[in-house]
């Protein structure tokens, strides 16, 4: 009986033992599948070299407005546009016509031509304004050529103009009656209403090479990028030309380079941590810091001194039929205010966040937050580079 418990204490242990063995196994092979916290994926990090958007834009008109349109008296160049479009389409009118447009607008048309786009494919547009017309709401934008930075044809523009707002005015013309306006009706947009006329030569994959180019130009992120590939690929399938670019030896084939780059660009990289940096918006008084900064201790002391002027007018008013006259004077008064000054030990090692709570908490302003700041950054206590936007 007591052999029998024995051997089942020593089976339940042994039992109990191999699980917890399988479990630190599975746990193990759990964490060598999953990639580390702070991984990112390539294609998050950097982009190729030659993938890129392109602008486009066009000079064009806008018809079909209900009386919002430019006010020819002051844009001259809505006629011009509107003679030249009529000549193009033989119609010739008499010397010396003045011609008083109400639903003609002049536009610009500007577009994004997507990498390896092709002729045929359409593009969403959007239309603005360039002169005093009141709205673009209903109008119809006439066929506009788009042209690249090289002066080249990319696309064709042409469709009804959608306006996501509404103009209401009530009473008579002039400054009298009432208006409401909701939203920004002079920009509008065109979905899908561009065409592609001619494609954008790429120069990927030429020479069997293509560049990596970092987003944030970083020495020990590019090594660690060319570490990854190079472990992963081979030797010498990656390297560095400087801080940014990156070249990688490609496959020949069109096929088999894109199926490369779209591995390559789902690859884990861990980035290099980036560089402590406190940015301050000297308009919003909004202050982004970063986990890499720090400070040294420091002694921080803060008051105002307020000085306020006030002009207190007086009238004299002599009594009736006195023969005197009314004096008027004016009581300067001059007020100073200073409000209490505080001190504040900031030691070593002490967050950025921790002192911003603590100047808060003694009444400082954003304003005197930058200030402070500034000057923390001067003595040298704030170990972090100070960008001001």
């Amino acid at each position: 009986m007591h052999r029998t418990l024995a051997m089942t204490d020593t089976t339940r242990r042994a039992a109990a033992l191999c699980k917890l063995a399988l479990l630190t196994a599975v746990l193990a092979g759990m964490a060598l599948l999953t990639p580390p916290a702070s991984a990112e994926r390539l294609r998050d990090l950097a982009s190729i070299a030659g993938v890129r958007h392109n602008q486009l834009i066009g000079y064009g008109l806008v018809v079909g407005l209900d009386g919002s349109g430019d006010q020819t008296t002051q844009t001259p160049f809505t006629v011009q546009s509107v003679v030249s479009m009529l000549q193009q389409l033989g119609v010739n009118l008499p010397q010396g016509t003045q011609l008083q447009l109400k639903n003609v607008a002049a536009v610009m048309v500007t577009a994004s031509l997507p990498p390896f786009a092709q002729p045929g494919q359409t593009l969403d547009i959007t239309v603005s304004s360039m002169g005093n017309a009141k709205s673009l709401r209903g109008g119809t934008l006439l066929m506009t050529p788009l042209k690249g930075a090289d002066g080249q044809v990319y696309g064709m523009a042409q469709g009804n103009v959608l306006v996501g707002g509404v103009g209401v005015q009530a009473g008579g013309g002039g400054g009298g009656g009432s208006s409401l306006t909701v939203n920004h009706l002079s920009v509008g947009k065109i979905s899908g209403g561009a065409t592609v006329e001619r494609a954008v030569a790429s120069a990927l994959g030429e020479n069997n090479m293509i560049k990596l180019e970092l987003n944030t130009a970083d020495f020990a992120t590019a090594s660690r990028v060319v570490e990854a590939i190079n472990e992963k690929y081979g030797a010498g399938i990656a390297y560095a030309l400087d801080s940014r670019v990156i070249r990688v030896q490609a496959p020949s084939g069109s096929d088999q380079r894109v199926s490369f780059i779209g591995t390559l660009q789902d690859m884990n990289v861990n980035p290099a941590e980036q560089p402590a940096k406190v940015i301050m918006n000297a308009r919003t008084g909004s202050v982004v810091m970063n986990r890499a900064v720090t400070l040294d201790t420091c002694a921080i002391s803060h008051g105002n001194l307020s000085v306020s002027v006030n002009a207190d007018t007086q009238v004299s008013q002599p009594n009736p039929l006195s023969g005197g006259r009314t004096v008027v004077t004016q009581n300067p008064q001059v007020g100073i205010k200073a409000d209490s000054g505080k001190v504040m030990l900031v030691k070593g090692g002490a967050s950025l966040a921790e002192v911003v709570k603590a100047l808060n908490a003694i009444g400082a302003t954003p304003q005197d937050l930058l200030s402070i700041l500034q000057a923390m950054k001067a003595a040298g206590s704030l170990r972090a580079e100070l960008e001001i936007i």
